[in-house]
């Protein structure tokens, strides 16, 4: 028959489970810690082992892509980043290049990227139509009432500085990036915001180039 154990052995074995748990509780929490320099070998160089490019390709020297159609990414927020990356690999965000890139990354890689993006200066852009650029300024910052359409300020902020997670750093994003999405908004080939998706479908193509053209100049 089996003794049950004293007060003071129970007190003992649950006081050693317990720092058993916490040791395992802080290895795995240590494990989810990004580390930017891996991110930054890996956004250089790949890793040709497992298939994956390099990011530098596409979106330039520390992030700041000098590709019109392709993103800036440096200071861009890290949960944002990581938020995007996870939902390339899944049908909201569907890109040729960008989902099978994604689907090669480990959460690891996605952490490390995104830490090492965040942690880069973002080069300046500039608007280049002069005649559109209050419009622009108009919707930015106040919206267009008639058609419902919220003004951009209010979630991606007076300089285009965002939210983490949710909302992107926009200030000097590429003109023709800008456009590209808020099409891809308006005639579903992005559905990861619902948001984005109901704003897209209320604007004109010329409303589209204006707003995009003065977040470029945003700083």
């Amino acid at each position: 028959m089996t003794r049950a154990l004293p007060t003071f052995a129970k007190i003992i074995c649950f006081a050693v489970m317990t720092c058993v748990s916490a040791a395992w509780a802080n290895e795995e929490k240590a494990s989810a810690v990004a580390d930017p320099a891996k991110g930054s070998t890996l956004y250089s160089n790949g890793d040709p082992s497992r298939g994956i490019l390099a990011c530098v390709a596409c979106h330039g020297a520390a992030g700041n892509s000098s590709i019109t159609q392709n993103p800036k990414l440096a200071g861009q927020h890290e949960a944002y980043l990581q938020k995007q990356l996870h939902e390339f690999k899944g049908p909201t965000r569907n890109n040729a290049i960008m989902t099978g890139i994604a689907k090669g990354l480990a959460d690891e890689d996605v952490r490390n990227l995104a830490a090492y993006l965040e942690q880069q200066k973002p080069a300046p852009g500039s608007a280049r139509n002069k005649t559109t650029v209050d419009l622009g300024k108009k919707i930015y910052r106040a919206g267009i009432v008639e058609k419902n359409v919220p003004a951009c300020a209010a979630c991606h902020g007076p300089n285009g500085a965002g939210i983490p997670a949710q909302y992107a750093r926009i200030a000097g994003q590429h003109q023709d990036y800008t456009v590209a999405q808020l099409t891809n908004f308006r005639t579903g080939a992005r559905t990861n915001s619902m948001q984005m998706t109901a704003i897209g479908k209320r604007m004109s193509d010329e409303e589209m180039q204006a707003v995009a053209d003065y977040i470029a100049g945003l700083k």
